[in-house]
């Protein structure tokens, strides 16, 4: 006791102990401590078990194949996969605003390590850095909500929802995790109550920034839009400022990344997956417009007129120069591929589809935000920030409903979900600290904590499922995977040539070999899966015919395939109901391979040469 006395009354200690509690009250350093120890438990649950360096999605090692053609030179604005699909190629709709800081990365790591180590690194680096952004703009939100202590709940929500979500691991490199980001700061510039320019113009910036990586998030920067062009509507003058920063920022950010990233040869085309003519007109127009009105004095029945003339033009500009973006970009998908591809894509699924995939887990997709939404309508009800829960309330309405046609969509309705959650939690906490003895109030806080936590509605969900269907899913050998690198090897060893493979080996053969594929799991590449399809499905002979027409030099067959097991229950007596019997056809010569390998190789002899 003397000597915790002594550490006490020290006044050394005692000036530490004050400089610690004036730090977690500030909001760089506490960020910086929870993203410290955020990274370190990803590493902590991913390493131990890892076994590649890139992630588990198809996304993420196409990422790493656009990056490498980027370094070995291929052009800025060349986005053509020249070894995917039919032809000459496919073009791609992803942007070169992620794979530049990716390919800095690669190149400043091969600086001082061997490529493939350089890789790694710069796979891992890149988004647990993205973690930082992200808290901080959770913790800027969540202070700007009920101080100190609304920074701390919002920074322990945000870390207890990246350490679940697997878009932040390393070798993640898709752009969901900046996508993360960039939500995280739209929605914390909105809630910023005093209307500072600057935060809205970083609102603006974020918002065309979001556009450019990726369409995803087109509905919610919409969203994000209305909400600034209202604000003005009905605040006027003391809103003006901050809508002409958030309408300039727009503007001038997607004209310079639309100037920036699209090739001029492709200025007047409109796509529906990408930044285009379309998107950027529309942003644009809309931008100018609300800094142009914003600035003229009207009364508040003369700025909502402005506001219905702008959503007019802007309407008017999609019918003109867009109208096929209007619907889904893939609502013209092939209802084949929707059959054999796209409705086995979890994260493409509505909520009806992920309901019949997995029950018991659909709470960590939807409950978290249906929590949300409820208390935001309660506390309108009440009168309570009126505000900040009428903003809250539409951009997870628009969330919440954009994750239910697409599940993918979850990620951003559980981030929104947090900071009304936020002001719950510390509202609950203050009436129970306030009265300790009050059972009742601290049953109360820790159910709406743990309610507030989207992995508790999954850990839970999981449990109920397993005990429902008396099963454990630990223990259970995994097979082989035909997409790994072991399983390709007899491939790499090849003479490069165009191979036809399911679609989700496709990208994997790309990462490995020098190889071409027919098929990737990709839109803008449906003549290429049809293509591979209709080969599995074809009797011998029109097989033949089909491999000879698209050029194919090698055929990948594994039995262990979902798609290929489907395409040979269809057609028993197709070229993959037949391989799977052992029946091989004369034109498909068996290539060695180790004894047990997933994965069978054929050269193809046309029949007749």
């Amino acid at each position: 006791m003397t000597k915790v006395a002594q550490i006490v009354d020290d006044p050394t200690s005692a000036s530490s102990i004050t400089t610690l509690r004036i730090a977690t009250t500030r909001l760089w350093p506490s960020v910086l401590v929870y993203s410290v120890l955020l990274i370190v438990a990803i590493l902590a649950l991913k390493l131990p078990g890892a076994t590649d360096y890139v992630g588990w999605d198809n996304d993420d090692s196409m990422r790493l194949v656009e990056v490498r053609d980027f370094l070995n030179g291929q052009g800025w604005f060349d986005l053509m996969q020249y070894r995917m699909g039919l032809g000459d190629g496919t073009l791609m709709h992803w942007s070169r605003v992620i794979d530049l800081p990716i390919a800095i990365l690669i190149r400043f790591f091969s600086l001082f390590f061997p490529q493939e180590r350089a890789e790694a690194l710069a796979l891992a680096v890149w988004p647990l850095s993205l973690t930082i952004p992200s808290l901080w703009a959770m913790g800027l939100a969540g202070r700007r909500l009920d101080g100190t202590l609304g920074m701390h709940v919002a920074l322990g929500l945000a870390t207890l929802l990246i350490v679940t979500n697997n878009r932040f691991l390393p070798g993640a490199i898709d752009h969901h995790n900046a996508q993360f980001a960039l939500v995280a700061i739209m929605s914390a510039m909105l809630l910023d109550e005093s209307h500072r320019p600057v935060n809205y113009a970083a609102a603006g910036l974020a918002a065309a920034t979001a556009i450019a990586i990726g369409v995803e998030t087109t509905p919610f920067v919409a969203a994000v839009c209305i909400v600034v062009a209202i604000s003005w509507a009905w605040d006027g003058e003391l809103f003006a400022r901050a809508a002409k920063a958030f309408g300039l920022a727009l503007a001038l950010s997607i004209s310079l990344f639309f100037f920036a990233t699209v090739p001029p040869r492709l200025y007047s085309a409109v796509t529906c997956d990408n930044l285009s003519l379309g998107y950027y007109s529309l942003a644009a127009i809309g931008g100018v417009l609300l800094l142009l009105l914003a600035g003229s004095p009207a009364s508040r029945s003369m700025r909502f007129a402005f506001l219905v003339a702008i959503g007019a033009v802007v309407l008017a500009t999609a019918v003109t120069i867009a109208p096929q973006c209007l619907q889904s970009p893939l609502a013209d998908i092939d209802p084949i591929l929707v059959r054999l591809w796209l409705g086995g894509v979890q994260e493409a699924q509505s909520i009806f589809g992920a309901n019949r995939q997995d029950t018991f887990t659909i709470g960590f997709f939807y409950a978290t935000g249906v929590f949300a939404i409820a208390v935001c309508a309660f506390r309108l009800i009440y009168g309570d920030r009126v505000r900040v829960h009428l903003i809250l309330l539409f951009l997870l309405t628009v969330s919440w409903a954009i994750a239910a046609v697409q599940v993918r969509g979850a990620m951003f309705s559980n981030l929104l979900a947090v900071f009304p959650l936020t002001l719950l939690i510390v509202d609950i906490r203050r009436i129970s600290v306030s009265d300790s003895e009050d059972v009742a109030a601290a049953f109360c806080y820790v159910s709406t904590v743990l309610m507030s936590v989207a992995a508790v509605w999954g850990l839970g969900g999981h449990a109920i499922g397993m005990q429902a269907n008396n099963s454990d899913s630990f223990g259970q050998a995994p097979k082989t995977s035909c997409s790994s690198k072991t399983s390709l090897a007899p491939l790499a060893a090849m003479p490069s040539g165009l191979v036809a493979a399911p679609s989700d080996m496709g990208v994997s053969i790309l990462r490995f070999t020098g190889n071409r594929i027919l098929a990737a799991p990709y839109h803008r590449n449906q003549g290429g899966m049809l293509t591979e399809i209709q080969i599995g499905l074809a009797p011998s002979q029109e097989a033949d015919a089909l491999l000879k027409e698209a050029g194919v030099s090698i055929l990948a067959f594994c039995a262990n395939n979902p798609q290929t097991r489907e395409l040979a229950t269809i057609k028993p007596d197709g070229l993959y109901g037949q391989l799977e019997k052992g029946v091989v056809p004369a034109y498909l010569k068996p290539m060695s391979a180790p004894e047990g390998a997933p994965v069978r190789f054929f050269r193809y002899l046309p029949s007749g040469s």
